[in-house]
């Protein structure tokens, strides 16, 4: 067990200053006052720091993305110290653009090394391409059967996707839809949206021509380009949601693209953030040859959330939801995940004074203490 003593706690909304019991994997008691003697209890002084709900990536290439720019340009397989130094506590892990040498059976076992290792892992079937690759040979069977599958992915409006039909996007978002009630998950279509002139038209085309609740189709990568992202804004208005990356361009980073929702009267709780860590980014030039390619950190979503705060003037609660509760909600996983309450999961974060990452806890345990790593992947 694990007791965090006189510590201010934002869950994310503010509850005070408090002392947290964890017993297991689960928040067994917050109060004013906990006084349990005992040398089995670990306990933490909170003095001058603040308890927040571990950070929900939903959008990492846990095997490592890339290979745009041949085979030496494939990106590696993440660690799990890269997710805990960055606040990480659950994340949840999708194929890209290769799903020729990389695949769903992979992606799976990937997820479950790491929760083995120590923190809650979900995953998405499909990638960019159409027929959608997957481990039983059915979206549907992957998400109602495989316990860490909660939907799939596509792409559109990029010239590395299927160029997917209308049609075809309608059946696989009623697919997902269908797997998910049925298993009693998120049952969502995550939708990697690119550059092309299209936009969200399909997207918006399937919903006007079917009855596919909007909710179930999630475009990101909203905030790649100024005409995208104000179609986002139109979507999100309209009840779906949008989620945006992290560390695309200074302009349309998501703190500042919230600024501009915000005024623009979209609702934010439709709103999520993510990093697309490990995943390459790159450049091509007219004729689509590859300029240039890199890969996106995972630490990014812990940047963008201290920029939010220290920077663009968020208030510490405001800030939080968008990489902890909006993103539970959304994933039907709230209030397991995203929040600080008695009986959700033992997910949290230790900051102190300047937002620096001093101790985190996943599924009630001590990753990192005091700043240090306490538990490493297995290879690391």
């Amino acid at each position: 067990m694990i007791l965090v003593k006189n510590i201010e706690v934002y869950g994310p909304e503010y509850l005070g200053r408090k002392d947290i019991l964890i017993s297991g994997e689960k928040i067994a008691l917050i109060e004013d006052k906990i006084e349990i003697s005992s040398s089995r209890i670990k306990t933490i002084d909170g003095k001058d720091k603040k308890m927040v709900p571990g950070f929900i990536d939903q959008h990492v290439h846990i095997t490592g993305g890339g290979g745009e720019g041949s085979f030496r340009t494939r990106v590696p397989e993440i660690t799990l110290s890269k997710l805990t130094k960055a606040g990480i506590t659950t994340v949840v892990g999708l194929l890209g653009t290769d799903a020729t040498t990389r695949s769903v059976e992979n992606l799976v076992a990937k997820a479950k090394a790491l929760k083995e290792e120590g923190i809650s892992v979900y995953v998405h079937t499909g990638s960019y391409e159409y027929p959608s690759k997957t481990l039983t040979d059915s979206v549907k069977k992957d998400i109602a059967f495989i316990e860490e599958v909660i939907g799939a992915k596509i792409a559109i409006s990029d010239h590395r996707s299927s160029s997917i039909s209308n049609e075809e996007l309608a059946r696989l978002a009623s697919d997902v839809r269908v797997a998910g009630m049925i298993s009693g998950k998120a049952g969502i279509l995550v939708v990697h949206m690119g550059n092309g002139e299209k936009g969200l038209q399909p997207i918006n085309e399937v919903l006007k021509n079917t009855d596919i609740p909007i909710r179930t189709i999630r475009p990101t990568h909203i905030n790649r380009k100024k005409e995208l992202l104000l179609e986002g804004f139109e979507y999100a208005k309209r009840g779906g949601i949008i989620d945006l990356t992290c560390g695309i361009y200074e302009h349309l980073s998501p703190g500042n693209v919230i600024k501009m929702a915000e005024e623009e009267g979209v609702p934010l709780e439709n709103i999520t953030i993510s990093s697309d860590g490990y995943g390459s980014w790159s450049k091509y030039d007219a004729l689509g040859n590859i300029t240039a390619i890199g890969a996106s950190d995972v630490d990014s979503i812990y940047n963008e959330f201290k920029t939010m705060v220290q920077k663009l003037g968020f208030d510490l609660e405001k800030a939080l939801k968008f990489l902890t509760s909006n993103v539970s909600k959304v994933l039907n996983l709230y209030p397991k995940k995203g929040t600080i309450k008695e009986d959700s999961d033992a997910d949290v974060l230790i900051l102190d004074e300047s937002l620096q990452i001093q101790t985190v806890i996943a599924k009630g345990k001590l990753m990192i203490d005091k700043g240090e790593i306490c538990v490493k992947g297995t290879y690391e």
